[in-house]
């Protein structure tokens, strides 16, 4: 087995549907311009209020990608 690296960023996807939703919005979007894509965890969750209603559902994601291939 050969030694790998990884790295890890962080990202805010959005949804007015779910937070599961603006999580697969987050990686997804990612996948268009990076490959290797290992690992997706969600560090927090929140909602965008406007007129006091939840105008929209956020996840915050650490996104993992093998580095140097």
């Amino acid at each position: 087995m050969s030694d790998s690296v990884y790295k890890v960023i962080e990202l805010v996807g959005s949804s007015p549907e779910s937070w599961e939703q603006a999580a697969r919005n987050a990686v997804e979007k990612a996948g268009e311009s990076l490959k290797n894509l290992r690992i997706a965890e969600i560090n927090k969750l929140d909602m965008r209020v406007e007129n006091n209603k939840v105008a929209a559902f956020r996840a915050r994601v650490n996104l993992s990608f093998k580095y140097g291939e």
